[in-house]
């Protein structure tokens, strides 16, 4: 026989016997064979392929199939994360050097593997759709594969190389989707995941979705997305918002009040760097600036500074139809299991000059959000405006969402993060955005070396066991771990992971989330 006979033969005959196999380290997939490398009970393969590199003409273009290969592919190295700037204070700092062609999955199994197929969980990173990328440490997914699940990382395409439209892309190919490339990515890679999952040992028709930040508002998109459905059967978003308010939607080729279109985004970029006119030639000459020249100190820094150029994402009438928000409260959307949470000091940004400025959008509830939002009366608009822009943008809107699937009759479960590592209690009164990430993943090693603490990894090991246990049967509770209980509009019943450990119950901030709530439906 073969080895890859072989291998097949022992698998049939695990299934017939119910005993477990060893996951090979060569494995083939629809493109060619691979060779991974086996370390610590966990086989990775890494740096795998699932598209054509998208470059030259490719350049904004829907992500195009990948090349197949001859003779065995070493996947022992992350490939080069997507072009960008990266932001130096990224919770999740690159491993690799980014380039243009960068659309490459990773895998991880466990190198003993049941007769029954495996869970798998497909993770989309953060970055504010300007930064971040798959090699991070702290997104090393070996831990979840010790615990019995086909973890699944990749690469998208960010800032201009992600989201760009120009006249001329719109009729260059019109039966296409055009402008939100980097929803394209991933949408590709869960195909990817669709064709080849079972050859790790993985099921296809158990796949948890599941990302951070702009990660999680792209779980969020993909839910809604006629493209991404059936491609995942359960979802985790951390600190993804769910609101649109914030964020004023934007069209691909109409203005939406004061917010122009997604296409005059484009014609300004272009102009700024000498290219007029809105035709093929114009787009010819796009797609041959340097790559360095399209980044154009693009990151989460400066995002702010290059509204006028930028677009990010957009609504385009293919791979996204509507808002979430406009989704969800109509009925539509994935009617799937759902984990979702943020942090209780998540992302906020006071844009208000004075207390008062501040409390009048809470309109006849003023007083009463005085009381909640600044009982000892300090009057720091700074810190009080930044709570409350983390209500708005992160906290409230996960709520939002909750309630919407736990309305449309799937189970739902709310979580706050509010766990701050031990060595740097001092600095955060509160779990700041991202910090979660190393815990969910069991990569607070990574994260805080020698100063890390057993209490850090006690939550670390929690948290993680309750993912997955999401991922294997739709209930994160399981084991010795406190009870999850499932989100309820009359209740609002969450699970607070605390300096104390997991605790279920009502939720603390709920008056808060109340007075948000009702300025946003004034």
């Amino acid at each position: 026989m073969t080895n890859n006979r072989l291998i097949s033969f022992a698998f049939l005959t695990a299934l017939a016997t119910g005993t477990a196999i060893a996951a090979s380290d060569i494995i083939k997939i629809d493109t060619g064979k691979l060779k991974g490398v086996t370390a610590d009970g966990v086989v990775s393969f890494k740096g795998v392929p699932f598209a054509a590199p998208p470059v030259g003409n490719l350049r904004w273009r829907p992500p195009q199939p990948a090349a197949s290969w001859t003779g065995i592919r070493e996947a022992s190295a992350y490939g080069p994360d997507c072009m960008q700037l990266p932001f130096p204070g990224d919770a999740a700092p690159l491993g690799v050097k980014p380039a243009e062609d960068c659309l490459y999955v990773n895998v991880w199994v466990p190198a003993q593997q049941p007769a029954k197929k495996l869970p798998v969980m497909v993770w989309i990173y953060g970055g504010g759709f300007v930064n971040g990328g798959s090699s991070p440490s702290v997104y090393d997914g070996s831990h979840y594969a010790s615990k019995g699940v086909v973890f699944v990382s990749f690469n998208y395409r960010v800032g201009r190389f992600g989201f760009f439209a120009f006249p001329a892309l719109s009729k260059e190919n019109p039966a296409e989707p055009h402008g939100n490339y980097a929803y394209m990515d991933q949408i590709a890679a869960l195909q990817w995941v669709r064709r080849n999952a079972a050859a790790f040992g993985g099921d296809t028709k158990n796949v948890t979705l599941f990302g951070e930040s702009a990660g999680g508002m792209s779980v969020l998109t993909l839910m809604t997305s006629p493209m991404a459905q059936g491609l995942f059967q359960k979802a985790i978003i951390e600190s993804g918002g769910g609101r649109t308010g914030i964020f004023p939607a934007r069209y691909l080729d109409h203005p939406n009040g004061a917010t122009p279109s997604a296409e005059s985004v484009g014609l300004a970029f272009a102009k700024k760097n000498g290219i007029t006119g809105d035709d093929d030639a114009a787009l010819a000459a796009l797609r041959k600036l340097p790559a360095e020249t399209v980044v154009d100190h693009l990151n989460m820094a400066g995002m702010a500074m290059q509204a006028q150029t930028y677009a990010g994402p957009m609504i385009d009438g293919k791979v996204v139809v509507d808002t979430p928000e406009a989704l969800y409260a109509a009925g539509h959307g994935a009617k799937i299991p759902l984990i979702i949470g943020a942090n209780s000091m998540d992302i906020g940004f006071n844009h208000w000059r004075t207390i008062e400025d501040l409390l009048a959008q809470f309109g006849p509830d003023r007083d009463k959000a005085k009381a909640v939002f600044d009982p000892t009366a300090t009057g720091s608009v700074g810190a009080i405006g930044s709570a409350v822009s983390a209500i708005q943008i992160m906290i409230e809107p996960a709520r939002f969402v909750a309630r919407a699937i736990a309305g449309l009759g799937e189970p739902a479960y709310e979580y706050r993060f509010s766990y701050v590592a031990e060595s740097m209690r001092r600095q955060w009164k509160g779990a700041p955005h991202a910090t979660e990430i190393p815990f969910v993943f069991d990569t607070v090693e990574a994260r805080y070396g020698d100063k890390l603490a057993p209490a850090d990894k006690s939550i670390a090991e929690a948290a993680n066991t309750y993912w997955v246990n999401f991922a294997k049967t739709g209930d994160p509770s399981g084991g010795a771990l406190p009870q999850w209980p499932a989100y309820k509009a009359d209740t609002d019943l969450l699970l607070d992971f605390t300096e104390k450990g997991p605790v279920a119950g009502p939720d603390p901030w709920k008056e808060r989330l109340d007075l948000v709530e009702a300025a946003i439906k004034k």
